[in-house]
């Protein structure tokens, strides 16, 4: 049920507590500039691998920057005056009450994540590991607030950056998505079903100066009669049985049913042109085609949809990293129970992956899903614009006549890679291998003639002409030579190694005088 207009959560702190927390953070130049420029680029790599031996070493006069370094990043207890030098007009009893430090024995050592993001932003979360109380528990609290991790980041890269109006941002935790989208979209809206995870939301975006509707409750119920130029979600994907420990993780759904949720309600959420990109975890069960259960998430949606998977987990590894990632590891009946489930629903593997769904409205809508294990170029946001428009460029030219009615050339960064055996007769080409060294990243492996149709794109020629000097030499009936063509050029298009050639500016007519 909505609620009746926007709540505004509060921070951690009150407005005044953000204000000045922020004016000592900026005083001090704690940002990912100023804390760079301290360490050096040898020491920041160091600390970038957990290695805060050198980190130490530099900040050991502990001034009020290298304190926040010393307690932020190198997880170190500091004395109290230096971290009250730090937090400037901000109180020691302040900090506390937000749970920004804790109190120790000998000084004070950090409650929360307090992480400088981007250029001027600062991010807070829950420790990535449990504080003592939580490890002799030997478990995360239940509404755990995840900071900036792998999968924050790829969805991040991966999200279209074009200018909208509205922007939605579903299971906003931290609020890291939110913060992107703040940069263009004229409106941001952000959810979350854990009322702890909004108050970090709210915190994150007053100390960068910036204003969301934030909004309580679980998947779309909060805007369920709203519809978004761009919704994004990095959602609680975990699949398994359907227990709900842990929200930043557990969605309450059996399987994969969160994201297949999330893929039918693109309808209700997205404006004509929207855009749904959200990250997604689906199983592969015995005896079914995953990509065939991925694309069945869309069926009568009406939405063209690229999955990418990015990689693909055996059921014991999975559960190890995730029971892991809670601090679960020593509950061997929790694994056991998981197990189960995944050996009764005949799971042989767990993919995880991208979704990317336009809300085109075309009567026939592409759905492609594939996996994408080589290295893509980041960030990954502009080449999943252009895989759209390839696919809109491939819709007007819906006829075998108007596609090879079109000059192409070559795509840049393209490499051909051969495999030779040596005979009597010299060496004997056995396997080519087309290669983008830039944007996707595809490897295709080519026969003679797919390479001659290929390096024989100059933007000279229509593709038909191409074709017919090719069937002459290869003494093929033009014909064939065409309906080979009608299913190898789409996807050449489709994959980038051959594009459109730019048309040459209209020469314009002299009037008469």
């Amino acid at each position: 049920m909505r609620q009746n207009g926007p709540v505004t959560y509060p921070g951690l702190l009150p407005d005044d507590g953000i204000r000045r927390l922020r004016d000592a953070l900026t005083s001090v130049n704690y940002t990912a500039t100023g804390i760079a420029e301290r360490l050096g680029p040898d020491v920041t790599a160091a600390v970038a691998k957990n290695d805060f031996r050198a980190a130490l070493k530099v900040t050991e006069d502990r001034d009020p920057l290298a304190t926040l370094i010393r307690l932020y990043i190198c997880g170190q207890t500091e004395p109290r005056p230096a971290v009250a030098r730090a937090f400037k007009d901000l109180s020691l009893d302040e900090a506390a009450g937000a749970e920004l430090i804790l109190e120790a024995t000998d000084g004070i050592t950090a409650g929360l994540d307090l992480e400088p993001y981007g250029t001027d932003w600062w991010i807070l979360a829950d420790l990535a590991t449990p504080s003592a109380a939580q490890a002799r528990r030997n478990t995360l609290r239940p509404d755990h607030v995840l900071g900036v991790g792998g999968a924050s980041t790829t969805l991040a890269n991966a999200v279209i950056r074009d200018s909208v109006a509205t922007a939605l941002d579903l299971g906003t935790g931290c609020g890291v998505q939110a913060l992107h989208l703040s940069q263009h979209a004229g409106r941001v809206t952000a959810t979350d079903l854990s009322e702890r995870a909004l108050r970090f939301a709210a915190t994150t975006a007053k100390l960068a100066g910036l204003e969301w509707d934030l909004r309580r409750g679980d998947m779309i119920t909060p805007v369920h009669d709203e519809k978004f130029d761009l919704v994004v979600s990095n959602p609680p994907f975990v699949v398994g049985p359907g227990t709900l420990t842990h929200t930043y993780r557990d969605s309450g759904r059996p399987g994969d049913g969160i994201s297949a949720e999330l893929a039918e309600s693109s309808r209700e959420l997205l404006n004509p042109g929207g855009t749904l990109q959200f990250l997604a975890n689906w199983l592969h069960v015995r005896g079914e085609d995953w990509a065939d259960r991925v694309a069945g998430w869309f069926a009568g949606t009406g939405m063209d949809v690229w999955v990418v998977q990015r990689e693909v987990s055996d059921p014991m590894a999975y559960v190890d990293l995730w029971l892991n990632d809670a601090a679960e590891a020593g509950d061997p009946q929790r694994a056991a129970a998981w197990l189960d489930w995944f050996d009764a629903h005949h799971v042989e593997a767990v993919g995880f992956g991208l979704v990317t769904a336009k809300n085109n409205q075309h009567h026939s809508p592409v759905v492609r899903v594939e996996t994408m294990r080589q290295p893509l170029a980041q960030p990954f946001g502009p080449q999943i614009t252009q895989w759209f428009d390839r696919q809109e460029w491939l819709r007007s030219r819906a006829t075998v006549d108007a596609l090879l009615d079109t000059k192409f050339v070559t795509a840049d960064g393209l490499t051909l890679h051969q495999e030779a055996d040596h005979g009597p007769d010299g060496w004997d080409v056995t396997m080519q291998t087309l290669v983008q060294t830039e944007g996707l990243g595809w490897n295709e492996e080519i026969d003679p003639t797919m390479l001659v149709l290929i390096g024989g794109c100059d933007g000279t020629v229509t593709m038909g002409d191409q074709l017919a000097v090719m069937a002459a030499a290869y003494e093929t009936p033009e014909p064939v030579m065409r309906s080979m063509a009608a299913v190898v050029v789409p996807h050449l298009i489709e994959r980038g190694f051959i594009v459109p050639a730019a048309e040459p500016p209209t020469k314009p007519v002299a009037e008469p005088r």
